[in-house]
């Protein structure tokens, strides 16, 4: 058989291999092996996993990852996103909707510390779903908002996809975490426009909460300045160059750790499960970058990556349209496939592609990480969909996907906007030095 055969082979079982749940890493590693044996020799597939593992687990790029994993499970334990909550309903609770506009407010702050679309909306649904549910909120709209602004985990920086997408394509990790700013905040305000609209077609979706006065909106604005604080160190760190990527998870998660001891809100249970989850998370993610790597290997002796950047650049269409299609695919894997698993299997086909087009590779890391954003909440897979179902247990599966519908829209119409105006991605990357 020809090499293209097999490389197309391999994908078909690899995606087989997803579906019977076996560890995406795992899965990669093993596909990946395999290809490029049977291409080249067992003794260069052999040295091909012993040396990626090798330049894998050693790379100075992926100790980024602990440190805002770290950051994040600090942040958590340390009772922040009770208090981003508390500060975000103080100002917007008594409008239609208000709980509702208040957790997407309080997600899209948390995201700023926590990386991850789980994380963030599993800490916010704990504390928003039993809120709305006091104040008589539709099911959906409560359970739709949480899993929705969830995603927001992956797109405001940190992140952990930015992470792996800027170590599989070699590009800056700090350029890539600034240009999730202005994409993230135009998203976290279409999500509250989405409330806003819903709650004023029908006011029993979302019923107005309690007023607070001036005292109250400083005091819970007061409760959030140390988040605040960690989001304006880590990203003013990394946009004028005063430390590396690494440096700045470090840096934020000592900052965490000094706020959950000053607070008196981190115990030593809180502690040592935040060590174990970041240590958890960690491992699962540099083990993904591992098997993503061995794959890489496997499709670049297939070359079909490079057929099919020379097939794309030789048609008869617009960029603009290819890279419609390239979205339609990611949108549409998304529903199937997790974030990590997703874009570790395509980067190595698509990136060149993307290149070849003549886009830019940090817009394009923007845009690929809002449509994986997608995949967390649409049917079958939709990962936060799922985490709300465990706190809300007593919500029917349906009815949380039927509320997050209304934000799958602003989802998109974001998408839209950075496709029509990439400079909202690039202008800030364009400033920094890392």
């Amino acid at each position: 058989m020809s090499p293209v055969i097999i490389g197309l082979l391999g994908i078909a079982v690899l995606l087989v291999i997803f579906l019977l749940r076996m560890p995406v890493g795992f899965a990669m590693a093993f596909v990946g092996f395999i290809g490029f044996s049977c291409l080249v020799s067992l003794e260069a597939g052999a040295s091909i996993l012993a040396r990626d593992a090798f330049h894998s687990f050693s790379s100075y790029s992926l100790t980024v990852l602990p440190m805002f994993m770290f950051m994040g499970s600090l942040a958590s334990a340390s009772g922040m996103s009770q208090r981003l909550y508390e500060a975000s309903y103080s100002l917007l609770g008594r409008l239609r909707g208000g709980l509702a506009m208040a957790t997407v407010a309080a997600c899209a702050i948390f995201a700023a510390i926590s990386g991850s679309t789980n994380a963030t909306a599993a800490a916010m649904g704990k504390v928003s779903l039993p809120e709305m549910k006091r104040y008589n909120y539709a099911d959906s709209l409560a359970t739709g908002c949480v899993a929705a602004a969830g995603s927001l985990g992956i797109l405001i920086p940190p992140s952990t996809i930015f992470i792996i997408y800027g170590i599989m394509t070699e590009q800056s990790i700090g350029k890539l975490f600034v240009a999730g700013v202005f994409p993230g905040l135009i998203l976290a305000a279409l999500f509250i426009i989405v409330v806003a609209v819903l709650c004023w077609r029908n006011p029993d979706l979302g019923p107005a909460g309690e007023a607070t006065d001036w005292k109250q909106k400083i005091r819970g604005l007061a409760g959030v300045t140390e988040t605040f604080a960690l989001f304006a160190l880590v990203i003013a760190g990394l946009f004028f160059g005063w430390f590396s990527p690494t440096q700045a998870g470090g840096a934020g998660a000592a900052g965490t750790l000094l706020i959950g001891l000053a607070t008196r809100q981190l115990t030593w249970q809180g502690f040592l499960g935040a060590t174990k989850e970041a240590l958890r998370i960690t491992c699962m993610v540099m083990f993904i970058v591992y098997g993503a790597t061995v794959f890489g290997h496997f499709m670049a002796v297939t070359t079909i990556p490079m057929i099919l950047a020379d097939w794309v650049a030789g048609l008869p269409l617009p960029p603009t349209a290819v890279m419609g299609v390239i979205v339609l695919i990611y949108l549409l894997g998304g529903c199937f496939m997790d974030a990590l698993a997703l874009i570790t299997l395509t980067i190595p086909i698509l990136y060149p592609v993307v290149l070849a087009l003549g886009f830019d590779p940090i817009w394009f890391g923007v845009i690929i990480v809002l449509v994986t954003g997608m995949g967390v909440i649409t049917p079958p897979v939709g990962v936060n969909v799922y985490v709300i179902k465990g706190i809300a247990k007593d919500v029917p599966l349906e009815t949380i996907f039927k509320g997050i519908f209304p934000f799958l829209g602003a989802q998109i119409v974001t998408v839209a906007i950075l496709m029509g105006f990439p400079h909202i991605a690039t202008f800030l990357p364009s400033l920094t030095t890392y």
